[in-house]
């Protein structure tokens, strides 16, 4: 019998098996007044879907798409670990970065010159502990625009993916993704791959060719039960209108650029750049003209050469936007016609050619570290900071695992990089995926806290843009911090892979520039080390790709980072042996986590006596890592004696030196570790007959002394005439 909401609807549900669990799609129970709304089960995870789209019709010159990923922290049980604010606010980065993962897939599926507002919410209201539910939260919001009834091309789904034991598992447990030396997301529609997102430690091509393969086809099932959800809700199509470009528009353009661009404009940047600005000046100045003629409009008597082309060009003010869209589009075909017919790129170079490379480390003297690294017209400046690992980023989410982040790295690209006027702000969601794409790359080659014990804060300072500059920032980042004398395992270089498809036949670009990302089919970043590939991200412009065409831009991607990490290595082939003199020296010590405690103290204080009276600065982690930091050596060696005395324990054989604390007839009592004495027997005080201690030893006297014994009660034996051999006697 079938459940009925309370409006009257039937509740429609729909299960199959997906990854060896049922993942159920739910219609009507909730999100009654919203365009679309599913409700989505896999596990203990639920994800509400929700889709809304706007009925005012709006007048932009882009697609009003918003896509966001709420966390919710009742979803694990959990309250913001915040002190001062526990309700949820501004999206953490890790949720961003989730929505960007579910945007980046989607936005390509509608047509273009649609323009009508959509909004797409994928909100967590219970987490399964065992995976991360940002694949759940990518199948709701899918299937919400399903049933919609916009022009949307879907559905999407996908699969986060590793690698255990050389076999590929998707949905990995937090322990499973520890062993995983691969954490891939691939997401698609039926019929091909829209969009790969990697994080890897040093994985080949080939293995990672064998994974997208391995996930397009584990995901389908959840296309499939999609396609039978919509089916079942059947809902009605939505009218709309394209705002395409006017043909005659398009056309007077077309007519216009002939002869002034192709061969004309193939030059390297920035001379191109400079060269399709002036046309595009000429091009609204003459469209301007012939405006004014062609509507009869009358010149203001006497007007001069330039009053008259003020007049024309604020006669033609509200057809500009018109002509310059189908300025750009002649432009893009242009580009395309080229690398599909003649084979030579917009800037003359050859499809695998990589534009004049240039880098240098040190140049700004009190940095901890930095680089400048250029590539073409695009430069990216970095700047590295260490600091001990108190200073390491809390990372707050509603996962259960949430951690810190030792290593963080921050990207900045105001408009003066690209030439504009833009008003400064706080980064948006494509400063911080750049950033996290680059940090991701890094982190493989990072050496451990144990190994360096440093918190490291990496900014890449964008200086001039055109075309990938969040792998400049990945190259400039890696030479920044074999500056400041991180001890990385291996350099990393990176680089961005374009397409352009005619009929099946792929055309595949190394270092793409600006003007063909824009008139490309894909958007492809690979990052890693001469072992294999450390970080990932592809967006399909087109419909989806097939493996086979990914396998290839990986192949050639692999070619192209190995011409760049050769030239980074002539700059620098490997970090510095010394760090920077304004740079915090951090020393270790690893205790037992038992004696933790002791360091700390009572209401913490013996941490905070240790800290006044020595001057450095102590962190301590659970598993008993004690790193301690200062600008001076002294402070550094007094703090760790301090932090020794109160937590190493007796050691037979070893000789310390102790403070005799009382004399007895049989013996004396010696003071070797704070809070820990031994007794020498008066046997044990000469190789020759002693007759009174105190003929050996005074009250207060310091002296150095052999752990000979331990027993069963834990009472410590010592010896001096054991001593007698000893270099350190």
């Amino acid at each position: 019998m079938a459940t009925i909401n309370p409006y009257g609807k039937e509740i429609i549900k729909v299960s199959t098996e997906f990854e060896g669990k049922p993942l159920t799609l739910e219609v009507n129970r909730v999100g009654f007044r919203s365009t679309g709304s599913v409700l989505v089960t896999y596990g203990d995870t639920v994800v509400l879907g929700t889709a809304q789209v706007g009925t005012r019709p709006v007048v932009l010159d882009y697609f009003p798409l918003s896509i966001d990923y709420e966390e919710k922290f009742y979803a694990a049980g959990k309250i913001s670990g915040s002190r001062f604010i526990k309700r949820e606010g501004r999206p953490s980065d890790e949720a961003i970065l989730i929505g960007r993962l579910i945007d980046r897939p989607i936005r390509p599926l509608f047509p273009k010159g649609y323009r009508q507002e959509v909004q797409v919410v994928a909100s967590v209201l219970s987490m399964d502990p065992d995976f991360r539910p940002d694949i759940i939260a990518m199948i709701a919001a899918s299937s919400a625009l399903m049933l919609t009834g916009t022009p949307f091309d879907g559905p999407v789904a996908g699969l986060r993916i590793g690698r255990v034991n050389g076999e590929f598992k998707a949905f990995l447990t937090a322990e499973e993704r520890e062993q995983s030396d691969l954490d891939l997301v691939v997401a698609g529609i039926e019929r091909g791959i829209t969009m790969v997102e990697a994080g890897a430690n040093e994985v080949p091509e080939e293995v990672v060719a064998d994974a997208l393969a391995w996930a397009f086809e584990r995901y389908q099932p959840a296309i499939a039960l999609q396609r039978e959800l919509a089916e079942k809700v059947a809902p009605a199509a939505q009218s709309y209108t394209l705002i395409l470009p006017d043909p005659s528009i398009q056309e007077a353009a077309d007519t216009w650029v002939e002869g002034k661009i192709g061969e004309a404009i193939r030059r390297p940047y920035p001379e191109r750049n400079e060269m399709i600005n002036q046309l595009r000046w000429d091009f609204h100045r003459d469209m301007a003209q012939s405006y004014v003629e062609s509507q009869g409009l009358e010149v203001p008597e006497g007007a001069t050469e330039e009053g008259i082309a003020a007049f024309a060009a604020d006669a033609f003010k509200p057809l500009r936007d018109k002509y310059d869209e189908a300025f750009t589009s002649a432009l893009h075909k242009d580009v395309r016609k080229g690398i599909v017919e003649d084979k030579v790129r917009p800037d003359g170079r050859a499809f695998d050619e990589i534009r004049p490379l240039s880098s240098e480390v040190g140049l700004l003297p009190r940095a901890h570290g930095s680089s400048l690294f250029t590539r073409g017209v695009t430069q990216a400046l970095n700047i590295v900071t260490l600091a001990s690992l108190s200073y390491s980023q809390m990372v707050d989410t509603m996962e259960i695992n949430d951690g810190e982040r030792r290593y963080m790295h921050h990207y900045n690209a105001p408009g003066y990089t690209v030439g504009e006027v833009q008003r400064l702000g706080s980064p948006g969601r494509r400063e911080i995926g750049h950033g996290y794409l680059a940090e991701r790359a890094l982190i493989p080659v990072l050496p451990t806290a144990e190994e360096f014990p440093y918190a490291i804060r990496s900014v890449t300072e964008i200086m001039s843009q055109n075309g990938s500059t969040s792998m400049a920032a990945t190259c400039s980042s890696c030479l920044a911090l074999m500056d400041a004398g991180v001890p990385i395992k291996r350099p990393v270089s990176g680089i961005a892979m374009g397409l352009i498809m005619d009929g099946d036949t792929a055309n595949i670009l190394s270092d793409i520039a600006d003007a063909e990302d824009f008139a490309g089919d894909m958007d492809f970043k690979s990052a890693g080390t001469e072992n294999g590939i450390t970080a990932l991200q592809m967006d399909m412009k087109v419909h989806g790709l097939p493996v086979e065409i990914l396998r290839e831009a990986l192949m050639t991607a692999k070619k192209g980072r190995a011409h760049i990490l050769a030239h980074m290595v002539t700059t620098m082939a490997s970090h510095r042996s010394s760090m920077s003199p304004y740079a915090p020296r951090i020393e270790k010590i690893k205790i037992n986590p038992e004696k933790i405690g002791a360091v700390i103290g009572k209401g913490g204080e013996m941490i905070n006596k240790i800290t006044s009276e020595t001057g450095a600065e102590i962190d301590i982690k659970e598993d008993g890592l004690i790193t301690v930091a200062s600008p001076d050596g002294a402070s550094i060696e007094k703090a760790i004696n301090w932090i020794k005395g109160l937590t190493e324990e007796p050691e037979i054989g070893r000789i310390y030196e102790g403070k005799v604390v009382s004399i007895k007839d049989f013996g004396a009592f010696v003071n070797i570790m704070p809070g820990i004495d031994g007794m020498v027997h008066i046997s044990q005080l000469s190789n020759e007959r002693v007759e009174r201690v105190e003929d050996v030893l005074t009250e207060g006297e310091i002296i150095k002394i052999k752990l000979v014994g331990i027993d069963e009660r834990g009472r410590l034996s010592l010896s001096l005439k054991d001593m007698t051999d000893s270099p350190e006697a």
